[in-house]
């Protein structure tokens, strides 16, 4: 190249129209999104949307209410991430989506962390002033809600931060207690003595949603009980063996129940092995299909079965205890049970009324008595025969010394056959992680089934709500189906107390609205601290005190949570109103779904909610649950200091959340790999709008004259635009991310923005056909940064920053935009269906360009001339088309007729055929392709037409300036 030649050639680089732009490359989140954070809390952005948006249809989405005990998890985050996202999807769509955060501020966990305080001083918790104790709850609660408070805003969650909700406000805990009252004035609330799971180490009783089952070794004994009277012949003088995993038990026993329908024998022991407690003549009555097991449990080497008999036999059979002569000389009576199988143990299960609800449910229904035997803290109580004062359960959650000692006293009696040892799922609580009792306790309950008719209620509001997934409707019929009477009341100290008075002549709660409503207005004004310093008489008026006893209790906290519509939703908006969201993880069918749904309809008579949307639990890499103790958690701060909180929002909504997710390095670099690209995507459409003005825009008058490709593109923002609206509709945001990161990726990256660089740098500015072009990307920019607003939150609001000024609304933020509107005359179906022929023959075109520039037969894809054989659908398509423009080749021709041998093809494009050649002519020193009109120009010959005729353009520009 001569040495005028560089100078032209450096002169031409000037004259290409590059993109530029001040968005940088590199995102820097990490140190970028606290910056805008301060932004948003300077210009008030969520007050300023309450404000733009105050006249618009509301979109509710109620926050279940996380602990306020703790750092965020990962949990958390995920949770936090797909509310905000639906909240401002919505709040785009033209909705007024106000969000409120709450906390679920009363409860065991942070109770035992302010006990704990108190065990290491020395000091027994009941011996703290209960309103002192109750304070410290409250401040370790406040701590913490600030804490999280902050975590939460730091993942870019717009919310009401300065105005929460929390269950522990004056304001909350009086309406908490107006729902209790609600219960006890339509009859849904009793107090009864029934079973219910109890937590030894925590001394409360613990509703389902606090329960979780897991592995549990238990010790199990099978038990002889000598046959004293029956009408059976066969079962004379000999023993009914049950089975039990839970030895403890046996001194509450007070009846045997067998299945009807089961067939049982009676086996005489003939041949015994070494250890057997049986002896020869010993004589057992057993299901016939478990007594092979359990002869070989007892290590009997040979018995005699007699003839099969059903269980209806065994009617009106009483049977003695094994320590019968030591304290419990009662009878105990063979009943039938239809919850007995002979899948396991004996076919026969032993009946301890006072410890499980179907020993419960017999024992009331044939007048059994229903034992008081354990105490608060697991020890067997003082009238308890052999065993007073031992330990069922530790302090610890161990098993005591009771099981022990129970073992011992059957085995002297001679009534212990066999024992063994047995690891199956087993209730424990979810916060000491101990296991649980079942044990008999006077507690508070709402009835599923009276004539308030709940249950009916509920799986009524069930089918009416809209569940997603679909399957969980299905989990949550079932559990309502099946589930108990709820147990609302606990024996703690912090919650709100079941402020009743129950009078001590009838038994009976008293039902005086003037006292309920005193009770509720003092709580407004103090506290439910009030009903623990005031004296009784404050509230009963001008009814005696000594006439009634003080409900002490607390309420169940998910009947705190699942009261939160009536002082939230209803609180700050219209009274009665359903939320149109409730988001949360999948566990949340028994927990808050559930307590929502059954306060509500108790109290309302429907859901609290229109639809319900569940996601999955976050996992390791290796699909397990995070801990500390295993060391694989993965923490969302530590994400948000090493990539930013964008990087974890993608992650968020790109991740199958409906299932369990699993979180890794791998994961996190993958999301981090596609932002890069959506962050390059708005770089480009930044760089490429550089000095664009409105006068250069097209008038929507001008846009059917637009060339193909720039229609094509506002089909397809026609298109996402239909589906950005059906997809958040239907609660689909992963797909819809998905959609709009595959249209940035496969539609504009790899053929939109491909094929028109050379047009944005090397055409005149003023054309039409660059005007046309600049004017889509416009329209683009506006779609991409306004529909990914709602996942990249933090990358969309800096974007913003930068746009080309005067073209759209200038709103102070993106966040207060909303989507634009998307004309129907951009649709154009058949251009598209067109269009995808095009881009499978490019696809061809571009496939055999590859192994001749691998090859190093062309450097570049403008060194080649490809001839394209055609046919059909292809033909038609590519009639008329600048082939070479949409394949960025110098040259190419189309050809409808039979391809030569040796053409490139692709097996899943039918119709096309490629032939390579070489471009001819000259090299054009602006643009780079090879054409014979390069030297036609006399002014400018290294160029071609087009581009001397944009140099002359520029240099006129220059000199006017």
């Amino acid at each position: 190249m001569t040495e005028q030649q560089t100078k032209n050639a450096d002169f031409y680089k000037e004259t290409v129209f590059l993109p530029k732009t001040d968005f940088p490359m590199r995102g820097g989140l990490p140190q970028k999104e606290p910056e805008i954070m301060k932004e948003w809390q300077e210009m008030g952005l969520y007050k300023k949307l309450r404000e733009t948006s105050a006249n618009r249809e509301k979109f509710i989405l109620h926050d279940g209410p996380p602990y306020a005990n703790g750092h965020i998890h990962m949990g958390h985050a995920l949770n936090k991430i797909l509310k905000d996202v639906v909240v401002k999807t919505m709040q785009m769509r033209g909705f007024d989506a106000p969000y409120v955060p709450g906390w679920d501020c009363h409860g065991l966990p942070i109770e035992w962390k302010i006990e704990e305080k108190y065990r290491e001083a020395g000091q027994d918790k009941d011996e703290v002033d209960p309103l002192k104790f109750r304070e410290e709850c409250r401040q370790f609660a406040k701590k913490w809600v600030d804490i999280q408070s902050d975590e939460f805003q730091r993942l870019g969650v717009s919310g009401d931060w300065d105005n929460p909700y929390l269950t522990m406000t004056n304001r909350a805990e009086s309406l908490i207690t107006g729902e209790i009252h609600k219960f006890l004035m339509n009859g849904g609330l009793y107090k009864g003595v029934k079973p219910v799971m109890w937590s030894v180490v925590e001394q409360t009783a613990l509703a389902e949603a606090e329960v979780e089952y897991k592995e549990h070794k238990s010790v199990t004994i099978w038990i002889k009980f000598p046959v004293i009277k029956t009408d059976n012949e066969t079962i004379k003088d000999t023993s009914v063996v049950i089975w039990t995993t839970t030895p403890w038990t046996m001194p509450s026993n007070r009846a045997i129940a067998f299945g009807e329908d089961i067939e049982y024998a009676v086996y005489t022991v003939n041949e015994v092995k070494e250890g057997c407690k049986a002896k020869k003549g010993d004589k057992f009555v057993l299901a016939t299909t478990l007594a092979e097991e359990v002869k070989e449990k007892a290590k009997i080497s040979d018995w005699t079965a007699s003839d099969t008999f059903d269980g209806k036999s065994l009617e009106g059979t009483i049977c003695a205890h094994p320590f019968r002569g030591q304290g419990y000389d009662f009878d105990v009576p063979v009943l039938p049970g239809d919850f007995v199988t002979d899948d396991a143990g004996t076919g026969f299960v032993h009946i301890a009324p006072g410890h499980g609800a179907d020993d419960y449910a017999l024992g009331k229904k044939y007048g059994v008595e229903v034992t008081d035997n354990v105490t608060d803290d697991g020890k067997y109580r003082d009238h308890v025969p052999l065993f007073a004062g031992l330990e069922v359960y530790t302090q610890k959650g161990e098993l005591g010394g009771g099981n022990f000692a129970v073992l011992k006293a059957m085995d002297e009696a001679g009534a212990l056959l066999a024992k063994g040892s047995l690891r199956h799922e087993y209730p424990h609580s979810w916060r000491s992680k101990a296991p649980l009792i079942f044990r008999t306790t006077p507690q508070w309950f709402i009835a599923m089934e009276n004539e308030l008719e709940l249950r009916k209620k509920a799986l009524k509001a069930i089918e009416e709500t809209k569940w997603v997934p679909a399957k969980g409707e299905a989990r949550i019929t079932s559990m309502v189906s099946g589930r108990p009477d709820w147990c609302i009341s606990r024996q703690r100290a912090w919650g709100v107390p079941i402020a009743l008075f129950v009078s001590k002549k009838t038994g009976e709660p008293l039902k005086d609205e003037t006292v309920l409503k005193r009770i509720t207005d003092i709580f407004e004004e103090e506290g439910s601290d009030a009903w623990f310093a005031r004296p009784a008489q404050d509230f009963l008026g001008n009814l005696k005190a000594d006439d009634y006893e003080q409900v002490f209790d607390i309420a169940d906290v998910w009947f705190e949570s699942g009261s939160t519509h009536r002082f939230v939703v209803d609180d700050r908006g219209e009274l009665n109103q359903k939320s149109d969201l409730y988001l949360e993880g999948s566990d949340q069918h028994r927990g808050w779904f559930q307590s929502s749904l059954l306060e509500s309809c108790g109290t309302k008579g429907h859901a609290p909610f229109e639809a319900v949307l569940t996601h999955g639990f976050v996992l390791d890499e290796n699909g397990y649950k995070m801990s500390k103790s295993d060391g694989n958690v993965v923490d969302p701060k530590d994400v948000m200091d090493e990539y930013g909180a964008d990087i974890l929002r993608l992650w968020a909504l790109l991740s199958d959340y409906q299932e369990d997710i699993r979180i890794s390095k791998d994961s996190i670099k993958l999301s981090g790999d596609i932002y890069r690209r959506l962050r390059n995507t708005f770089r480009f459409l930044l760089g490429a709008l550089e000095g664009f003005t409105a006068e250069e825009m097209l008038d929507e008058s001008e846009y059917a004259e637009m060339p193909e490709l720039e229609r094509l593109v506002l089909h397809q923002l026609h298109d996402i635009d239909k589906k950005v609206v059906e997809l958040s509709s239907n609660y689909q945001f992963g797909k819809l991310m998905h959609t709009l990161h595959n249209f940035c990726n496969a539609d504009l990256s790899a053929l939109f923005f491909d094929i028109r660089k050379d047009r944005l740098y090397c055409d005149r500015p003023d054309s039409f056909e660059r005007r046309a072009t600049r004017t889509v990307m416009a329209r683009v920019f506006e779609c991409l940064v306004t529909w990914l607003a709602p996942v990249l939150s933090f990358t969309c609001e800096e974007a913003w920053k930068y746009r080309p000024k005067g073209i759209f609304e200038d709103a102070k933020s993106i966040h207060l935009k909303t989507f634009p509107d998307i004309p129907d005359s951009w649709m154009d179906s058949e251009l598209a269906k067109k269009w995808a022929f095009i881009s499978q023959a490019r696809d061809v075109v571009l496939g055999a360009l590859e192994p001749k520039r691998a090859a190093k037969e062309i450097g570049s894809s403008l060194e080649a001339a490809p001839v394209i054989y055609v046919s059909g659908e292809y033909a038609d398509a590519l009639k008329g088309q600048d082939m070479a423009e949409i394949c960025i080749t110098s040259q190419a021709s189309v050809m409808d007729v039979d391809a030569p041998d040796g053409c490139f093809t692709l097996s899943d494009v039918q119709g096309v055929a490629v032939e390579f050649a070489l471009a001819k002519g000259n090299k054009c020193q602006r643009c780079w392709k090879i054409l014979p009109e390069v030297g036609d120009d006399p002014e400018y010959p290294e160029l071609s037409l087009r581009d001397a005729d944009a140099v002359k353009w520029y240099l006129e520009k220059r000199k006017a300036a």
